[in-house]
């Protein structure tokens, strides 16, 4: 396998529930996830470029998907590239304790090929972690926006909702995506969007091209706020309807 990205971090469980079968979200369902941007107000000062940390589940469950996954984040990079005014972290774990983050990059598009170096490997959910890692990022220097893609959780949910929380006190919505029908992740995954003041959608292949415009309006809005949602309202319904739902915090 080919270098991870280059810093390791140390960005700090209950038994695995089977997973249902994959299921497409349903037209309510997405609708409500793009509502949920608009009153968020402006994701970064004037002048100041936006930070969006982008992380990944890379255990041995999402092996089947990945490619179409990593095609997906792909184009989101790509938007975010296009709006400009971004800097985009990747962050991954897998296997039992691995939990490595790249540097911000000006260019997100430097991040696809980054991502077509990592392989799925066995091992435990580590989303607190991730959670943990954003927070001190954030207080380093202010985090738009965290984009989480995963299928599983496999901690307790008390502590994830602790994080959560601190991330929405610290203004750092989460955009949850699920892949796959585990009722269990989806518990976890919609109280972490709720308490961070973010968004839960359930996606499969099948929801392949719906979830690339959803990903491309949260690097929008992390990006350049409304106005470049509204930008990209011209060409993409789920910037539309990111606009219309988003809840205030």
């Amino acid at each position: 396998m080919a270098k991870p990205p280059d810093r390791a971090s140390s960005p700090e469980g209950a038994s695995p529930d089977p997973h249902a079968p994959a299921t497409t979200s349903s037209r309510p369902e997405i609708d409500a996830f793009v509502a949920e941007v608009r009153a968020l107000g402006a994701a970064r000062a004037s002048g100041a470029r936006g930070r969006l940390v982008f992380a990944l589940d890379a255990t041995m469950s999402r092996q089947p998907t990945w490619d179409t996954a990593c095609r997906l984040q792909a184009d989101m990079f790509a938007e975010a590239a296009a709006v400009g005014g971004l800097d985009v972290q990747l962050v991954y774990f897998r296997g039992l304790s691995e939990c490595r983050s790249s540097r911000f990059v000006s260019d997100p598009r430097a991040l696809a090929g980054l991502m077509e170096k990592i392989d799925c490997r066995g091992g435990h959910t580590q989303i607190r972690k991730v959670l943990a890692h954003v927070r001190r990022e954030s207080e380093a220097a202010r985090v738009q926006a965290l984009v989480y893609v995963g299928d599983a959780m496999e901690e307790s949910v008390d502590e994830l909702c602790a994080r959560a929380g601190e991330l929405g006190l610290a203004g750092v919505p989460v955009f949850m995506f699920q892949e796959g029908g585990d009722p269990v992740a989806e518990q976890a995954f919609r109280e972490i969007a709720r308490l961070s003041g973010g968004a839960w959608c359930r996606f499969s292949a099948g929801s392949a091209h719906e979830l690339g415009e959803l990903l491309r309006a949260v690097a929008a809005y992390a990006s350049g706020g409304r106005q470049a949602l509204q930008r990209l309202s011209g060409t993409s319904r789920s910037a539309v309807r990111l606009l219309e739902q988003l809840r205030s915090p």
